[in-house]
């Protein structure tokens, strides 16, 4: 690492930080709409993409098969969603907004994108994109090292060095 480069495990605290203040701060606006945080990805995620499996939204929106169950149902109660199964095989079920759950979302989430617009509005369009680009890289870099079960050894190996 060059001289007098921030060191790693403070630019780990640092983004810690900043993605707690940065969470709390979306989740207060989420709050206002009487969505949790989880059904807002849901259908934030249909929203953009469009009906989907629900075995697809799960990953997307970082819930496990069991959660993402339970929220699509939630939802449904709700009637913000409906839940079909596919016309090319009747074992996929598809999850769609409703015209009650797109007006909801849609609202929703221009304020989101607003609040979004005021904390990053301290950073110009290139900061922007070089910090997103390095997120990018930084996050594909920690996925690898755990797909590659290095994660723990690796820094023990270090540690004993």
């Amino acid at each position: 690492m060059p001289k007098g480069a921030p060191k790693t495990d403070h630019v780990w605290l640092v983004m810690i930080k900043a993605m707690h203040a940065l969470t709390r701060y979306a989740a207060a606006g989420i709050e206002g709409t009487g969505l949790g945080n989880s059904d807002f990805r849901v259908l934030e995620v249909l929203l953009h993409k469009g009906p989907l499996p629900v075995n697809t939204i799960g990953p997307i929106v970082n819930l496990t098969p069991g959660s993402i169950s339970i929220a699509v149902e939630r939802l449904v109660e709700k009637g913000l969603v409906s839940r079909v199964e596919s016309a090319e095989d009747r074992r996929v079920r598809m999850v769609a907004l409703t015209a009650a759950g797109k007006n909801l979302i849609s609202a929703a989430f221009q304020r989101h994108a607003a609040q979004m617009r005021r904390v990053f509005s301290e950073l110009s369009a290139g900061e922007l994109r070089a910090f997103e680009m390095a997120l990018k890289r930084v996050g594909k870099r920690a996925a690898s090292l755990m797909e590659k079960g290095s994660a723990v050894s690796r820094v023990e190996e270090g540690d004993q060095q």
